[in-house]
């Protein structure tokens, strides 16, 4: 296992979604409140291993009856399945400083393989003296995989939300 340690600096980090609504566009939202941490060696983080969790009840689409709705028994069952989480298994390059990261990812109780795609952007010196590494982590999952099964039908006939949910990561971790 690497020895460097890192953590997320949630003040430079964000935890996005979206998923398609009515079909036409999307809804967008954000956890407000996560924690990740990951161990490194290598300069070009080959050797990364990490793991994610974020709280589900600071989910945030600005809208507070969405919210709600989201944080209740239809989605999340944030009182029963207070996280999700992703824990890394494996690093593969792909291209330069782009790699496939492979875990497992934990939402409502439900663990399922999840390959994300994670760019290695860079590291610095902030101006605290904190080496900080960056990193842009995207991938997607069915919702209907981890019992988000909530739809209705739009009066066209159509369903109200997508099956498949974008993840994006801003990650900014700080070497301990």
């Amino acid at each position: 296992m690497p020895t460097q340690q890192w953590t997320i600096d949630p003040m430079h980090s964000e935890i996005m979604f979206k998923v398609r609504h009515m079909l036409i566009t999307n809804v967008s939202g954000t956890f407000d409140m996560y924690n990740a941490t990951m161990h490194a060696d290598a300069a070009d983080f080959s050797d990364m291993q990490i793991e994610f969790e974020a709280e589900v009840s600071s989910i945030n689409t600005r809208n507070d009856h969405r919210d709600e709705h989201l944080r209740g028994n239809d989605f999340f069952d944030a009182a029963n399945n207070p996280t999700l989480k992703f824990v890394s298994t494996g690093i593969r390059r792909k291209d330069g400083n782009i790699y496939d990261l492979d875990g497992n990812f934990t939402l409502r109780g439900v663990e399922k393989p999840l390959t994300l795609k994670a760019e290695f952007t860079g590291t610095a010196l902030d101006l605290y003296g904190q080496r900080k590494a960056g990193f842009e982590i995207s991938g997607v999952i069915n919702r209907n995989d981890f019992g988000l099964t909530w739809n209705a039908t739009t009066e066209d006939g159509g369903l109200a939300l997508a099956e498949e949910v974008q993840l994006a990561i801003s990650a900014q971790m700080i070497k301990q």
